[in-house]
């Protein structure tokens, strides 16, 4: 067996490195070039002058003419059933075959469909088969294996066949270069079931993480690897914080399957959940960003409503488990996602949940998540609606000692999003009153929101003015915001009208409370006086007629009072 490695445009066997010399502990991410492969056949079972071709054919000429056509799509190769038949068990056994069955020579033609790597690789296995040397590169070699696996070219038909090559320097790209690795995912993208079959998919994934979960201290960084990493300056580079993401650039640009693979081969390697969250939202951003603003126009075309759809369950499939893997707005983005390609039912609802889990920790920003249509609004506010209808479930059946700070959370996102023009009435009330009334202590902030969506939409109907301040309530405002509040011409004309009366009232019963203390102070004081004649407390009856003449006049302002009061409530009949 025979290997030149060689820098590419090289063919000169200048390296000549083997894998028991690479250094385990200190694992090059990458060389500055991708590794190639010259391989030769050890043995030669018939000699060939030259692979020309014809149109769409190939013909291999010789000094014996052609007896064997295999057809690879619309290409037929004009080959020699000796050169062939030894190195392939798959074609002997046709041919064979065929000669058992009596069947007639003038019809060599075999066909096959579904060649691992098309046209393009079957002409290279061709080249091994004729002894001509054959270029084996990252980007070749996946399907180049796949195919002599397919052919079925062991070492048991021929020592040194090529099933035994190309897996030598498949092991050794995926092992000594970090580019290449990726290289060869790539390229399994058209041979995907032969090269999950064949394990390559695994492989690639494990030598992957092996890479990511080491050391970055323990990686050479060169020319030309690993995206974003600058060259020999990891040092920097920690000090930006970016040392433990250093491969979320080349993973992230991976098909969504070979991306699972990957992940999932990480999270077995012990890379902590922050990170591999941190990773599935990179994939997220880059791949299915800005979607809502139009699918065929932000998405590769070839990313079917199908293919979306698969897509995001399986995102949501791998998320971590743990509680701080991956941020609130990220997971409503993805909800969001999963809304609109309307996903498995179970996955959204689960989605839901942990996201309800998490609202007692987050902020405002947090909920933002932002539309791209013309007639939509900035934000989405309905999946914040879900997700808080979500946590009100939950805390009905499990009372939570902190919806308070939920409470606070909802009424900073209202005032936030209240000056949106196309926020709808109804939308605004659904989230409003999406939250018990025990949610909120104090309803200033509420009804700093709701004045404020007023003030931004002054054409709303008065039946919608009612709905979106339904949710307030009177005896939780402040003094202050009470005050305000009754001299709002923004707010529904009954509304300001049953606050008024509600505030005489509120007055009324202090009033009235504040009397019935008075009294109780006159009484108590002259009992106070005629014990402190004899003491010298009080001299003379003066004092105990001021008092009596307070009394009379607080009678008279309490009076006064209930009159105002009787003239408002028919003042609101009157309206009603």
């Amino acid at each position: 067996m025979k290997y030149s490695f060689a820098t590419c445009g090289n063919d000169k066997a200048s390296m000549g490195r083997s894998l028991d010399k690479e250094n385990p502990t200190r694992c090059s991410v990458s060389e500055g070039k991708p590794n190639r492969c010259i391989i030769f056949p050890a043995n030669v079972s018939m000699v060939a002058e030259a692979l020309e071709r014809r149109n769409k054919d190939r013909i291999v000429r010789a000094k014996v003419a052609s007896d064997l056509i295999v057809q690879i799509a619309d290409s037929c190769f004009h080959l020699h059933k000796l050169a062939m038949v030894s190195k392939s068990e798959y074609l002997n056994r046709i041919v064979f075959k065929r000669r058992s069955n009596g069947e007639k020579e003038n019809n060599p033609t075999i066909f096959i469909s579904n060649f691992p790597g098309g046209i393009e690789i079957f002409e290279l296995v061709v080249k091994f088969c004729y002894g001509w040397k054959v270029d084996a590169t990252a980007t070749n070699i996946a399907a180049l294996y796949s195919a002599a696996n397919f052919l079925e070219m062991s070492d048991d038909l021929d020592q040194g066949n090529l099933i035994t090559k190309t897996e030598a320097f498949l092991s050794f790209s995926i092992l000594s270069s970090w580019k290449d690795t990726f290289q060869i995912l790539k390229s399994c993208e058209s041979i995907q079931s032969w090269a999950q079959e064949l394990h390559i998919l695994k492989r690639c994934s494990e030598a992957i993480a092996l890479k990511a979960s080491i050391n970055k201290k323990g990686f050479a960084f060169h020319d030309g690897d690993a995206q974003g990493a600058p060259a020999n300056n990891v040092e920097d580079w920690e000090k930006e914080g970016r040392a433990d993401s250093w491969w979320f650039e080349d993973v992230s640009s991976l098909r969504i399957d070979h991306f699972i693979e990957v992940i999932n081969s990480i999270k077995r390697k012990g890379i902590t959940s922050e990170l591999v969250g941190s990773c599935i939202a990179k994939w997220t951003s880059k791949w299915l960003s800005q979607i809502t603003s139009g699918l065929n126009n932000v998405t590769p075309k070839q990313m079917t409503h199908q293919l979306r759809r698969v897509t995001t369950e399986s995102l949501i499939r791998i998320l971590p488990e743990e509680e701080n893997a991956v941020s609130c707005n990220f997971l409503l983005h993805l909800l969001k996602l999963g809304l609109m390609m309307k996903i498995n039912a179970a996955l959204l609802n689960k989605l839901e949940r942990r996201i309800a889990f998490m609202l007692e920790h987050c902020r405002v920003s947090d909920l933002l998540v932002r539309n791209y249509g013309e007639n939509d609004t900035v934000y989405h506010v309905g999946i914040v609606v879900r997700v808080v209808e979500c946590y009100v479930s939950f805390v009905l059946r499990n009372p939570a000692p902190r919806i308070f700070v939920v409470g606070r959370l909802v009424d900073g996102y209202l005032t936030l999003i209240a000056r949106d023009k196309n926020l709808a009435a109804k939308r605004f009330q659904l989230l409003a009153e999406a939250l018990p009334k025990s949610a909120r202590v104090c309803d200033d902030n509420l009804y700093r929101a709701m004045d404020i969506y007023l003030k931004a939409h002054p054409d709303l109907t008065e039946e919608e003015r009612t709905s979106v301040t339904r949710a307030m309530e009177f005896h939780k405002l402040s003094q202050e915001a009470r005050q305000h509040m009754m001299k709002n011409e923004r707010l529904p004309l009954k509304m300001r009208a049953r606050y008024i009366l509600l505030e005489q009232v509120n007055i009324t019963k202090v009033m009235t409370a504040g009397g019935s203390n008075f009294c109780r102070t006159k009484g108590q004081a002259i009992i106070r006086v005629s014990k402190g004649l004899e003491k010298g407390w009080m001299s003379s009856h003066k004092e105990i007629k001021v008092m009596k003449k307070e009394v009379e006049t607080m009678k008279m302002q309490l009076n006064q009072l209930q009159m105002c009061k009787t003239q408002l409530q028919n003042q609101v009949k009157s309206w009603r």
